[in-house]
C-alpha cells in the first residue's frame, strides 16, 4: 500500500471528499454529512486505502472545525488550501464545470504536488477564544460604522451645521443628539440649561458642546421637510451607537482578560503600536505558532508585508504586492507600524529615512512593518521583551 491524499470541499452542513493515489487516479468519491460518525467512517475508509493519508480542506473554520478536530485528534496532517486558490487552479484541469467533487478532487491533487501548504495544528484555548472574540469585535465595529454613516445621512437632512460640527463616534454628541435634534428645540433650551442638561448626564466639556450647539442653532432658522420623523430617526440611532459603543467596550475587556492569560503576552505588548487589541488579532491570524511559518520572511509574506518580484525578460528587480495573503494580519502589522511612528523614536528615524529615500508614505509604513515583523518573530522566538536600541554615541 502506497501514501494517500484525501481533499475535502467543506460546507455548512456536508463536506465531499475525493481520496487519490499517487499517479492522481480516484479511489474514493464521497458526500458525508458535518456529523462525527459519518466523518469518522470517512476516515477509516481513507485509511483503509493506503498506509498514510494527507489531507487538504479549503476552510480552516467554521462549517469545517469538526473535521479538522476530528482528524488532528487522530494524527492525520492536514493543509489548508484558500478558496483562491482552489479557483486559480481549477483553470489548469479539464472542464470548466464546477462541482464539489471537481473541487474536492482538485484539492487532493494540489496537496500532492505542493509543498508551500500551511499545515493546520490544534490551537490552544487562548488562542481560540481570541478568534471568536476579535471576530465578534470586527462584526461590532462594521455595524458602528453603518450605522454612524445612517445617523450623518439623516442628520445631515435636518441639521447639517451641527452634524458638520459633532464628533458622532464620541459618547457627548451622541447623548446630545439622544435629546435634542433641531436648531429650533435648542434654540428654545437655551445654553445654560443645555448644558445643565448634558452635565447630568455625565458629559465631559458639556460647556464646550452646549456652545458648539447653540452657535450652530442660531446659524439656521429653516425648518426642513420630514423634520419631525426624521428626529425622531436620529434619536434611535444615536441610542444604537451608544449601544453598539457599549458593546465594542465589553468584548475588548474580555479580549484584554483572555489575552493577559496567553504566555506571549508581555512580549508580544513590549513591541510599541502592538499593543491590547492588535496584539490579540496577532494571535488569532498566526495562531501564536511562529514554528508554523518556519522562517521571519514566510510569516512577513503571510501578511502581505513582503513584496514579491515582478520580473520579466530584459525587466529585473520588481516588486509588487502580494496578491495572497492574510488581509487581517497585514492590517495588523500596518496599523500597529503606524502606531509606533508615533510612540518609538527608532521607528520614527526609520520611516522618515525611507521618506527621504523617495519612498511614499505607505510604501515607508510598509517598510517600517516589514522590518518590525523581524523584530517580533526574534522577540518570540527567544522569548523575551522588547527594548529600545541605546542611541548611537556620537563621534568625537
Amino acid at each position: 500500500m502506497a501514501a494517500i491524499w484525501a481533499g475535502i470541499d467543506a460546507g455548512k452542513t456536508h463536506h465531499h471528499c475525493v481520496a487519490i493515489d499517487e499517479s492522481g487516479r480516484r479511489l474514493l468519491s464521497r458526500r458525508v454529512a458535518n456529523d462525527e460518525p459519518e466523518l469518522l467512517e470517512l476516515l477509516a475508509d481513507v485509511l483503509a486505502l493506503g498506509d498514510e493519508a494527507s489531507w487538504g480542506i479549503d476552510l480552516a473554520d467554521g462549517g469545517a472545525a469538526l473535521a479538522i478536530t476530528v482528524l488532528l485528534n487522530h494524527d492525520q496532517t492536514v493543509h489548508y488550501i484558500s478558496g483562491r486558490a482552489i479557483h486559480r487552479a481549477s483553470e489548469s484541469y479539464r472542464g470548466e464545470g464546477k462541482t464539489d467533487a471537481k473541487d474536492a478532487a482538485i484539492i487532493a491533487d494540489q496537496v500532492r504536488i505542493r509543498r508551500d501548504l500551511h499545515p493546520l495544528r490544534a490551537s490552544d484555548e487562548t488562542v481560540i477564544d481570541l478568534k471568536i472574540l476579535t471576530g465578534r469585535r470586527m462584526d461590532l465595529v462594521a455595524d458602528r460604522t453603518r450605522t454612524v454613516n445612517r445617523l450623518r445621512a439623516q442628520f445631515s437632512g435636518i441639521f447639517p451645521g451641527l452634524e458638520r460640527a459633532l464628533d458622532l463616534t464620541h459618547t457627548g454628541p451622541l447623548t446630545l443628539v439622544t435629546g435634542y435634534q433641531t436648531p429650533a428645540a435648542i434654540r428654545r433650551l437655551g445654553a445654560k440649561r443645555l448644558e445643565t442638561w448634558l452635565r447630568n448626564r455625565h458629559v465631559v466639556r458639556a460647556d464646550k458642546l452646549a456652545e458648539t450647539a447653540i452657535e450652530a442653532a442660531e446659524r439656521q432658522h429653516t425648518s426642513l421637510p420630514g423634520e419631525k420623523l426624521t428626529a425622531e430617526m436620529v434619536h434611535t440611532l444615536a441610542k444604537e451607537v451608544m449601544t453598539l459603543n457599549q458593546q465594542v467596550a465589553e468584548v475588548d475587556k474580555l479580549i484584554e482578560a483572555r489575552f493577559r492569560d496567553h504566555h506571549h503576552f508581555e512580549v508580544i505588548t513590549s513591541l510599541p503600536g502592538l499593543g491590547i487589541i492588535l496584539g490579540a488579532e496577532f494571535l488569532a491570524a498566526t495562531g501564536g505558532d511562529m514554528t508554523a511559518f518556519g522562517t521571519p520572511d514566510r510569516l512577513a509574506g503571510f501578511g502581505g508585508v513582503a513584496p514579491v518580484p515582478r520580473d520579466s525578460g530584459k525587466s529585473s528587480g520588481n516588486l509588487k504586492r502580494p496578491q495572497r495573503y492574510s488581509r487581517r494580519l497585514q492590517r495588523v502589522f500596518y496599523t500597529s507600524a503606524l502606531f509606533s511612528i508615533r510612540k518609538c523614536e527608532e521607528s520614527r528615524r526609520f520611516y522618515d529615512r525611507k521618506r527621504a529615500e523617495g519612498k511614499r508614505h505607505t510604501q515607508a509604513v510598509l517598510a517600517l512593518a516589514r522590518r518590525r515583523v523581524n523584530v517580533l518573530w526574534a522577540l518570540l522566538r527567544d522569548g523575551r521583551c522588547y527594548e529600545p536600541a541605546p542611541p548611537a554615541r556620537a563621534a568625537t
